[in-house]
Protein backbone atom coordinates (compact mmCIF):
# COMPACT_ATOMS: atom_id res chain seq x y z
CA UNK A 1 0.00 0.00 0.00
CA UNK A 2 1.01 3.17 -0.62
CA UNK A 3 1.34 6.13 2.04
CA UNK A 4 0.77 10.16 2.13
CA UNK A 5 2.88 12.02 4.11
CA UNK A 6 2.55 16.09 4.97
CA UNK A 7 5.34 18.23 5.84
CA UNK A 8 4.72 20.51 7.83
CA UNK A 9 0.96 21.16 7.09
CA UNK A 10 0.05 24.80 7.25
CA UNK A 11 -3.41 25.17 6.05
CA UNK A 12 -5.96 23.15 8.10
CA UNK A 13 -8.85 22.80 5.78
CA UNK A 14 -6.56 21.12 3.20
CA UNK A 15 -5.23 18.51 5.92
CA UNK A 16 -9.11 18.04 7.12
CA UNK A 17 -9.74 16.94 2.76
CA UNK A 18 -6.77 15.30 2.79
CA UNK A 19 -7.46 12.70 6.09
CA UNK A 20 -10.43 12.45 4.53
CA UNK A 21 -9.07 11.29 1.42
CA UNK A 22 -6.77 8.66 3.31
CA UNK A 23 -9.65 7.63 5.35
CA UNK A 24 -11.93 7.02 2.27
CA UNK A 25 -8.98 5.24 0.15
CA UNK A 26 -7.54 3.42 2.97
CA UNK A 27 -4.20 5.16 3.00
CA UNK A 28 -2.11 5.85 5.72
CA UNK A 29 -1.13 8.72 6.57
CA UNK A 30 1.80 10.44 8.06
CA UNK A 31 1.88 14.21 9.62
CA UNK A 32 5.43 15.44 9.74
CA UNK A 33 5.03 18.28 12.97
CA UNK A 34 4.83 20.81 13.60
CA UNK A 35 2.15 22.11 11.68
CA UNK A 36 0.44 25.91 11.42
CA UNK A 37 -2.69 25.09 13.23
CA UNK A 38 -3.72 22.50 16.20
CA UNK A 39 -5.02 19.22 15.43
CA UNK A 40 -8.66 20.29 16.83
CA UNK A 41 -8.53 23.32 14.70
CA UNK A 42 -12.70 23.66 13.77
CA UNK A 43 -11.82 23.91 10.40
CA UNK A 44 -9.77 20.98 9.95
CA UNK A 45 -12.23 19.33 11.74
CA UNK A 46 -15.08 20.56 9.26
CA UNK A 47 -13.22 19.44 6.31
CA UNK A 48 -12.28 15.89 7.51
CA UNK A 49 -15.80 15.28 9.14
CA UNK A 50 -16.31 11.86 11.01
CA UNK A 51 -14.25 10.47 8.63
CA UNK A 52 -11.01 10.80 10.51
CA UNK A 53 -12.01 8.20 13.02
CA UNK A 54 -11.40 5.72 10.05
CA UNK A 55 -7.78 6.94 9.58
CA UNK A 56 -4.76 5.30 10.11
CA UNK A 57 -2.58 8.53 11.04
CA UNK A 58 1.19 8.62 12.55
CA UNK A 59 2.41 11.72 13.73
CA UNK A 60 6.07 12.79 13.48
CA UNK A 61 7.63 15.05 15.86
CA UNK A 62 10.37 16.43 13.19
CA UNK A 63 11.37 15.73 9.62
CA UNK A 64 14.22 13.81 10.86
CA UNK A 65 12.18 11.25 12.95
CA UNK A 66 9.80 10.75 9.83
CA UNK A 67 12.79 9.86 7.60
CA UNK A 68 14.21 7.72 10.01
CA UNK A 69 11.09 5.70 10.24
CA UNK A 70 10.67 5.54 6.41
CA UNK A 71 13.93 4.41 6.11
CA UNK A 72 14.19 1.59 8.41
CA UNK A 73 10.68 0.45 6.28
CA UNK A 74 12.86 0.87 3.50
CA UNK A 75 10.31 2.75 1.73
CA UNK A 76 10.70 5.36 -1.49
CA UNK A 77 10.20 8.78 -0.93
CA UNK A 78 8.03 10.38 -3.57
CA UNK A 79 8.00 14.02 -3.43
CA UNK A 80 4.94 16.33 -5.39
CA UNK A 81 5.78 19.17 -6.83
CA UNK A 82 5.16 21.54 -9.33
CA UNK A 83 8.83 21.71 -10.83
CA UNK A 84 9.31 18.18 -10.80
CA UNK A 85 11.36 16.65 -13.51
CA UNK A 86 9.13 13.66 -14.01
CA UNK A 87 5.28 13.77 -14.34
CA UNK A 88 3.45 11.61 -12.62
CA UNK A 89 1.78 9.65 -15.25
CA UNK A 90 5.15 8.48 -16.61
CA UNK A 91 6.33 7.42 -12.56
CA UNK A 92 5.94 3.44 -11.71
CA UNK A 93 4.63 2.89 -8.27
CA UNK A 94 5.48 0.36 -5.87
CA UNK A 95 4.16 -0.62 -3.21
CA UNK A 96 5.17 0.95 0.03
CA UNK A 97 5.73 4.39 -1.44
CA UNK A 98 5.04 7.41 0.39
CA UNK A 99 3.67 10.35 -1.53
CA UNK A 100 4.97 13.63 0.33
CA UNK A 101 3.44 16.79 -0.27
CA UNK A 102 4.98 20.22 1.01
CA UNK A 103 3.51 23.03 2.95
CA UNK A 104 1.23 24.80 0.82
CA UNK A 105 2.80 27.75 1.49
CA UNK A 106 6.43 27.43 0.83
CA UNK A 107 6.38 23.73 -0.25
CA UNK A 108 9.05 21.30 0.31
CA UNK A 109 12.17 22.93 1.46
CA UNK A 110 15.81 21.53 -0.02
CA UNK A 111 16.24 19.09 2.51
CA UNK A 112 13.16 17.00 1.93
CA UNK A 113 13.91 17.56 -1.74
CA UNK A 114 17.25 15.99 -1.11
CA UNK A 115 16.00 12.85 0.68
CA UNK A 116 12.82 12.34 -2.21
CA UNK A 117 14.37 8.77 -4.17
CA UNK A 118 11.83 11.04 -6.64
CA UNK A 119 10.46 14.27 -7.51
CA UNK A 120 7.59 14.17 -9.76
CA UNK A 121 5.01 17.02 -11.47
CA UNK A 122 1.80 17.46 -12.84
CA UNK A 123 1.63 18.56 -16.05
CA UNK A 124 -0.19 21.81 -16.18
CA UNK A 125 -0.31 24.85 -18.32
CA UNK A 126 2.32 26.96 -18.29
CA UNK A 127 0.95 30.16 -17.33
CA UNK A 128 -0.66 29.12 -13.99
CA UNK A 129 1.36 28.10 -10.97
CA UNK A 130 -0.31 25.65 -9.38
CA UNK A 131 -3.20 23.05 -8.18
CA UNK A 132 -4.81 22.72 -4.25
CA UNK A 133 -2.06 20.40 -2.79
CA UNK A 134 -5.50 17.96 -1.66
CA UNK A 135 -6.15 17.82 -5.65
CA UNK A 136 -2.67 17.29 -6.38
CA UNK A 137 -2.76 14.37 -4.15
CA UNK A 138 -5.93 12.80 -5.16
CA UNK A 139 -5.10 12.67 -8.22
CA UNK A 140 -1.47 11.33 -7.84
CA UNK A 141 -2.68 8.94 -5.09
CA UNK A 142 -5.46 8.19 -7.83
CA UNK A 143 -2.72 6.83 -10.53
CA UNK A 144 -0.47 5.01 -7.95
CA UNK A 145 -3.64 3.25 -6.88
CA UNK A 146 -4.63 2.29 -9.94
CA UNK A 147 -1.30 1.32 -11.47
CA UNK A 148 -0.57 -1.23 -8.14
CA UNK A 149 -4.79 -2.07 -8.52
CA UNK A 150 -4.69 -1.05 -4.88
CA UNK A 151 -8.09 0.57 -4.68
CA UNK A 152 -10.28 -0.72 -2.27
CA UNK A 153 -13.08 -3.31 -3.03
CA UNK A 154 -16.09 -1.40 -5.23
CA UNK A 155 -19.15 -2.64 -3.04
CA UNK A 156 -21.42 -4.33 -6.11
CA UNK A 157 -24.69 -2.22 -6.68
CA UNK A 158 -28.18 -3.66 -6.16
CA UNK A 159 -30.68 -4.94 -8.42
CA UNK A 160 -31.92 -1.81 -10.61
CA UNK A 161 -29.55 0.53 -9.61
CA UNK A 162 -27.85 3.17 -12.91
CA UNK A 163 -23.89 2.33 -13.00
Amino acid sequence: MIRLALFEPDIPQNCGTLMRLCACLGLPMDLIEPAGFFLDDPRMRRAGMDYVRALDLTRHQAWPAFLAAQRAAGRRLVLLDGRGPLPYTRFAFAPGDVLVLGRESTGAPSHVHAAADATLAIPMRPALRSLNVAVAAAMVAGEALRQLAAFPAHPPQPAGDAP
